[in-house]
């Protein structure tokens, strides 16, 4: 382990850790003043820096004593870091198998002139279980880019609130892409987990040009639900239609909600399938061998 991290690690353990740990009373702070909360922050670094020893390997006697401390608070980077420190050994492959969900709502389609107005992420688990809901940013645009905005856009984001909440949002794009990319360094590895959403790939056209720092962080692969979408539409066109249906409220975090549920179902009722018919397959061909013996 870098000598960086051991300190950091010494730090989180002892004197620091223990104040950042423990809850202290309730103090006053300036309106509009962005408060820092203190156990959270210290289970974020725990989870931190265990995710990168936990890809080296050597994660032996690092948790002494932080399990006993964050499992006393009920907040989710508590949470995650008791649950990754439960089980170390697999504890670098099963972060390895999350999945990033990403959507975006954009001023259009054109990659050249068209720009991302809101963006949320919601990390999951390989069973789509969700571990962590992201920011849920809505980023500022000139008034002359919304007002020249194709009709579909602006009937949608209009009724939606959304063109108004662009034109009060003070959010940039620069400060975006890093709360996101902050929020997905503390819970999956660089290079390992795809990005994962409903037609998705046209929001990766525009996070490739956009936050080209957030991508580089994720895995060249990505999962499009629109593709399973099409697939069981064509294979399994009972099931499909009972699909759970959108409500095309266009906005990024009911989306991404609503892709996780329409795949959860996908993996439920059809890939169940098709996992059942392979067990048969293997018992039957299990039966024949005893048969001819």
């Amino acid at each position: 382990m870098p000598a960086s991290m051991r300190a950091a690690w010494s730090c989180a353990r002892t004197g620091f850790g223990r104040r950042l740990l423990t809850p202290g009373p309730a103090e006053s702070a300036p309106a509009g003043t962005r408060t820092l909360d203190l156990p959270a922050a210290a289970a974020r670094l725990c989870c931190a820096l265990y995710s990168a020893s936990a890809r080296e390997g050597k994660t032996a006697g690092i948790t002494a004593g932080l399990r006993c401390r964050l499992s006393g608070f009920d907040h989710p980077p508590a949470r995650t870091f008791c649950k990754m420190t439960a089980s170390p050994v697999s504890v670098a492959e099963s972060m390895g198998q999350r999945l990033v969900w990403v959507d975006l709502e954009m001023t259009g389609l054109d990659i050249e002139k068209d720009q991302i107005i809101e963006m949320a992420c919601i990390i999951t688990d390989s069973d789509l279980n969700v571990l962590a809901e992201g920011p849920n940013l809505i980023i500022n645009q000139p008034d002359k880019l919304l007002d020249g905005m194709s009709d579909w856009c602006k009937e949608h984001h209009g009724k939606s609130g959304l063109t108004q909440a662009v034109r009060d949002s003070k959010m940039s794009l620069e400060q975006a892409q890093y709360e996101f990319l902050s929020f997905i360094r503390q819970y999956t590895p660089p290079g390992h987990c795809p990005l994962a959403g409903n037609s998705v790939h046209a929001d990766k056209k525009f996070l490739d040009k956009y936050m080209p720092q957030f991508m580089r962080h994720l895995h060249y692969r990505i999962i499009d639900v629109s593709t399973i979408k099409e697939l069981c539409r064509r294979w399994f066109p009972e099931e499909y239609k009972l699909a759970p249906k959108k409500k095309a409220s266009h906005r990024a975090l009911d989306d991404i909600q609503e892709s996780i549920k329409e795949l959860q179902f996908y993996r439920m009722n059809v890939f169940k399938v098709e996992m059942e018919e392979k067990k048969q397959k293997i018992t039957e061909n299990g039966e024949n061998d005893q048969a001819s013996r």
